[in-house]
């Protein structure tokens, strides 16, 4: 069967969307739509160039036999500052205060396509092309970790509060949950769960002193993996000294009686789309069809 062209590129851009990070060999298409490479090639440059010209993301090209094409997701500056001001709003809701100074966020946390953006965001800002997976404590970190796992294509662990008999020998360590209230909890972890020498990307849903973020930490150093990146969606203002450096936060917030002080906190993001230069339709067609020669 034969597609038109306008086909060809609707298909290309559902299958690279859906499948972030995954590498396509100019030959998968060109069996799918039975159309010549070269055709295909210049289907790829035009998806390339409306993506990078929308700033819907990257679509590279990877040099080598066992290159091809891939879609990477990234956020614009603009796209961010809007999502995170209507979360933002939301939040600021003063009927979601409960007490103890605590917020009602579990609508938000587990909306998916919320979740699907905070995965997108934490994706294009921290640096996870040498890790090995994404690693969150349950429960409610998952669902955005489990987006963000999808966005960079790397596998979710999940710590657990509590030993699961179901899942073989684990390894149990005690952290310090609270930046004043000291309070002591546990945390476990099967060690079949990681691989030997792993890099890690760590994402969790709330952080006030960064007790729980540590512990991961020290865990993964029980696990002898290394932690590159730390993505958290809400952190509080105060306490100013968290237990924990180098993380990216998405919202900014603090609860002071019935005042909800929150705003999103842009200053951590990059952005690659305002240095960027779009290469030559000429250029890319040439490399695509070098490195799917048969």
């Amino acid at each position: 069967m034969k597609f038109k062209r306008t086909e060809r590129i609707g298909a290309i851009v559902k299958i690279l969307s859906d499948n972030p990070n995954n590498i396509f060999t100019l030959s998968h298409f060109t069996n799918q739509f039975n159309a010549a490479k070269s055709t295909i090639s210049e289907d790829l440059i035009v998806v390339k160039n409306v993506f990078e010209k929308l700033e819907l993301g990257k679509v590279i090209t990877i040099s080598g036999a066992a290159g091809g094409v891939k879609y990477i997701p990234k956020t614009s500056k603009a796209e961010n500052e809007e999502f995170l001001m209507e979360l933002c709003e939301k939040i600021s809701d003063t009927s979601r205060i409960l007490s103890g100074g605590f917020l009602y966020l579990i609508d938000l946390i587990y909306d998916p396509t919320i979740a699907s953006k905070i995965g997108k965001i934490f994706s294009s800002n921290i640096d996870y092309s040498d890790a090995d997976y994404v690693v969150t404590m349950e429960t409610k970190g998952i669902p955005m970790a489990l987006m963000t796992a999808k966005a960079m294509n790397l596998p979710l662990v999940i710590i657990r509060k509590d030993i699961k008999v179901s899942e073989g020998p684990t390894l149990s360590m005690t952290y310090v949950s609270g930046h004043n209230s000291k309070k002591v909890e546990s945390m476990s972890l099967p060690r079949k769960a990681l691989k030997p020498n792993s890099k890690v990307i760590l994402i969790d849903d709330f952080m006030r002193g960064g007790g729980t973020i540590k512990g991961m930490v020290d865990l993964m150093n029980e696990f002898g993996a290394e932690v590159i990146g730390t993505g958290v969606f809400i952190s509080t203002i105060t306490p100013e000294e968290k237990m924990v450096k180098d993380y990216i936060s998405l919202i900014q917030l603090d609860v002071d009686g019935e005042n909800i002080i929150v705003k999103p906190n842009l200053k951590t993001f990059k952005y690659e789309y305002q240095n960027e230069e779009i290469e030559s339709i000429i250029e890319d067609i040439d490399t695509l069809e070098e490195d799917n020669e048969e």
